[in-house]
């Protein structure tokens, strides 16, 4: 009987809490600010098309919706938009114009400490210096937005497309980010999804630091100076993205252990992996192809497996100087486009070990001029000389059972496009 009465009340509450939230209507002309702040707990504002010239301030759960794209400005001072409480909703907004000063992080959303569950989705975010700052509150949605920053000053001066800190939970799905200083930076931040994002013409697509337990999938990472950059992190899954004509890296990953990296396209960046001092970690089925150098390897990246990769066209397959050889692809092998051996009994595995690097490849890494004479007899008898020779062979990157053929299924489309076609 006493469970019944607990439970007729819980209903009535919250039958009563439903009655009691409204839906207040914004028109241009009206005074928004005042209408959120006399808008109770539960209540939707609604805002028509127009242009309303705001600093608004959330501290308390509602929904913010606009009607027909409507643009708030918060006139080059402070934050747009500041949330304070959880459970708050912005949709279908245009929201520009915060302040520019980077020591106060204005921004066209700030997601305040304690504003959990907040959800902004469906909004342009532009002409702000940061676009959504969101400190120490979990379980944030941050879903099909658009984002560009102050496209017209230095990346430096700009702040980043979504600046997440210390949170736990997040969700940043299907955004396009562009013209900020790093499209997405995170940092002690956990436990978060990040989907279907597109991030370009920014310093970093990703910089990304301190941060455990997360899920990188079906990004696009193009035409930054670097792609991903995860670093001092651990326990991660990225997986079926493509990291593109980068100026510099297409993913870094720099002092990350037991993650996993797989079926990501990288190319046509300046390096396609830089790998530092990464161990316990899975790089398998990625396609690295027509970078200047695929993988970029060094500070100790040991202990990783690297297998079922296809290394495709990239002008040095490796860039590896350590004390010992680096033993890849044992279990299942690597295809390496450059790969000279033979298969004589038809197992689809080479007969004799492919190594990525001999004496020449180092010669040319000191003194880049030697690479005008790579057609040269006298280069090529020395790198005879240093097969035949192994007093005169350099460490490098082994792998014992190099594939015959490719086999990753969007080979051929990133080979044959131009990176204005995809």
């Amino acid at each position: 009987m006493k469970i019944l009465t607990h439970l007729s009340l819980a209903l009535a509450l919250l039958i009563a809490g439903a009655c009691q939230a409204a839906t207040l209507s914004v028109r241009p002309g009206d005074d928004l600010a005042a209408t959120v702040a006399k808008a109770q707990p539960g209540d939707v504002i609604e805002v028509a098309r127009g242009r309303y010239r705001a600093n608004l301030r959330i501290d308390k759960p509602l929904t913010l919706r606009g009607l027909d794209r409507p643009t708030i400005s918060g006139g080059a001072q402070g934050d747009t938009i500041r949330v304070t409480a959880p459970d708050v909703v912005i949709e279908g907004l245009i929201v520009r114009d915060s302040g520019t000063n980077l020591k106060d992080q204005n921004a066209g959303i700030y997601i305040y400490p304690g504003a959990h569950r907040a959800v902004v989705r469906h909004c342009d975010l532009t002409y702000n210096l940061f676009g959504l700052w969101i400190e120490k509150s979990n379980d944030v949605q941050v879903l099909s937005n658009t984002i560009t920053g102050l496209r017209d000053v230095n990346s430096s001066q700009r702040g980043n497309g979504v600046q997440l800190y210390n949170t736990k939970g997040a969700r940043i799905e299907n955004n396009q980010i562009s013209f900020v200083r790093d499209a997405l930076y995170i940092d002690v931040s956990h436990h978060a999804i990040f989907r279907g994002n597109k991030l370009h013409h920014s310093r970093y697509g990703t910089h990304y630091m301190n941060s455990y337990y997360n899920l990188w999938e079906d990004n696009d990472t193009y035409l930054n100076r670097g792609g991903l950059a995860l670093m001092e992190v651990r326990d991660q899954v990225v997986r079926n993205n493509r990291a593109w004509g980068n100026s510099d890296h297409g993913i870094m990953l720099r002092t990350m252990q037991d993650s996993v990296i797989e079926n990501n396209v990288v190319a046509d960046n300046g390096r396609g992996f830089f790998i530092y001092d990464v161990e316990y970690i899975q790089l398998k089925d990625n396609l690295v192809t027509g970078n200047a150098v695929g993988v970029h390897l060094s500070a100790g990246s040991t202990r990783n497996a690297v297998e079922g990769n296809d290394f495709v066209g990239n002008r040095e397959q490796v860039r590896y100087v350590g004390a010992r050889d680096e033993r890849w692809g044992t279990q299942r092998g690597n295809y390496w486009s450059n790969y000279l051996g033979w298969d004589r009994d038809g197992n689809g595995v080479g007969d004799v070990p492919y190594e990525a690097n001999d004496m020449v490849d180092r010669l040319t890494w000191r003194h880049p001029t030697i690479k005008l004479l790579l057609a040269s007899p006298a280069v090529q008898a020395l790198r005879l000389v240093g097969q035949q020779f192994p007093v005169l062979r350099v460490p490098t990157v082994v792998d014992p059972k190099p594939r015959m053929q490719p086999n990753h299924p969007q080979r051929n489309h990133w080979r044959d496009t131009q990176p204005s076609q995809r």
